[in-house]
């Protein structure tokens, strides 16, 4: 059976370092497939993505920094603003963000959402390339979609997919109210890749990865992202409120299966 495995980064110390790319960041602006290449969108949203690792202190006879995860992550804002996964920063002492420039800057948490696993980070840096959001309405199931991050401490890597599904709910998050509408996608997503961008092939923010599918913890097959309109409203709420502001309505809701539908006599499906 498969089950949802959260990937969150693993320690540092389970995997070769690799370099980083070139100090130069390329300013293209991508509109569309280059002859039937991904490249432009790839090279607007490259270097908007952040490589992330975090750390614990963790007390024997002293006080010391211990390797805990690694992650993704993406600018939204020159000012430094990064959207990743709650997971990836959850419980750490330290975040440790490199940019595409090889740069690295100490983190700060500027607010956290377990019930969507997102999180909002902020860096001291100046002139920062960022992402544009694009409508994850829009999305279609069989367009492109582009995966960039970290996965297996493979730095700013790149895969390619189709929308596989729409608003799948895997019940994984384990949190109380968790809101779970994932976009689902056959790129490859593996450890690492957590909170790294999901782009179209315009190079616009159309979700951020968070889970796997899998029964061995590695990619087999799909992998999810929440979709960028979520994303633009929690970010939204943290940045003024340092919290997301929700209303609830108190009523749990059920697709019609083939059951309800012969015990109510409905003609159709279609509902909730």
């Amino acid at each position: 059976m498969l089950f949802a495995n959260v990937c969150a980064g693993f320690s540092t110390e389970m995997a070769n370092q690799v370099l980083f790319c070139n100090d130069n960041l390329p300013k293209t602006t991508a509109n569309s497939m280059d002859n039937g290449s991904f490249r432009a969108a790839v090279k607007r949203v490259t270097p908007t993505v952040v490589y992330i690792a975090t750390s614990q202190t963790k007390y024997k006879l002293y006080p010391n920094q211990q390797p805990n995860s690694i992650g993704s992550g993406v600018i939204i804002d020159s000012l430094g603003y990064i959207v990743t996964n709650n997971h990836v920063i959850e419980e750490s002492k330290r975040i440790e963000v490199t940019l595409y420039n090889r740069r690295t800057y100490e983190a700060k948490i500027v607010g956290t959402d377990p019930a969507t696993d997102l999180a909002l980070l902020k860096i001291d840096a100046p002139d920062l390339p960022s992402v544009d959001f694009g409508n994850s309405d829009s999305l279609q199931i069989g367009d492109w979609v582009i995966a960039i991050g970290s996965p297996l401490n493979l730095k700013f890597t790149v895969t390619l997919g189709i929308v596989s599904a729409k608003a799948r709910s895997l019940n994984t998050l384990n949190v109380e109210d968790a809101i779970e509408a994932f976009i689902q996608t056959d790129a490859v997503i593996n450890r690492g890749n957590s909170g790294g961008p999901l782009v179209d092939i315009n190079g616009k923010l159309v979700g951020i990865n968070t889970a796997i599918s899998s029964v061995s913890k590695n990619y087999i097959g799909y992998a999810f992202a929440v979709p960028s309109n979520m994303v633009k409203k929690v970010v939204e709420d943290l940045r003024i409120y340092g919290m997301v502001q929700r209303g609830y309505l108190n009523m749990k809701v059920k697709e019609i299966d083939n059951t309800i539908a012969e015990d109510l006599q409905l003609k159709s499906m279609l509902g909730v």
